[in-house]
């Protein structure tokens, strides 16, 4: 090979290998992309109730992806998805293989779906004051717990507010 032909080669050698790199950075980073997607939240409420509406706002604003379902019964679409009778409240989320049932607080949530525990979900039971969707600029503040729920319907502590 000619020293010319040998420049050549290394070039296209070179070439292909930036090509290649290029290439893997970007698929890199497109499957980061697709990874850091909002999650998917869909929401059995009532037609009419307006804490729902801001309770869906609130995970909105807090990065969630919200597809809202206008259904007759609440309650029914909670014992269809595991929420015990003490846990209820007034609308259903689903998200990620997890229930959310009421005024769930978007961080609390986010922590569920970060953390991945062995629960079926996590409730606001009751309509409390404070919760999101449910709080009134200057209105009262009254602490309240959130719960997670099991397969057997046994709730305990998950947080307090």
């Amino acid at each position: 090979m000619t020293p010319l032909m040998t420049r050549v080669s290394s070039r296209r050698t070179l070439l292909t290998l930036a090509v290649t790199i290029g290439l893997a950075w970007a698929g890199g980073v497109w499957t980061a992309a697709q990874t850091s997607a909002k999650p998917q939240l869909t929401v059995y409420k009532s037609a009419t109730c307006g804490c729902c509406s801001k309770w869906i706002e609130h995970m909105q604003a807090n990065g969630f992806d919200v597809k809202a379902v206008d259904v007759d019964d609440t309650d029914k679409v909670a014992k269809e998805h595991g929420v015990p009778a003490d846990a209820l409240s007034c609308h259903v989320g689903l998200v990620n293989g997890y229930v959310v049932e009421g005024h769930v607080p978007a961080d609390a949530v986010l922590k569920m779906l970060k953390e991945k525990p062995a629960i079926v979900g996590l409730a606001v039971p009751g309509m409390p004051m404070s919760a999101p969707g449910m709080a009134v600029p200057g209105g009262p503040q009254e602490p309240y717990t959130i719960v997670s729920f099991d397969k057997t319907g046994k709730t305990a502590v998950y947080q307090k507010r």
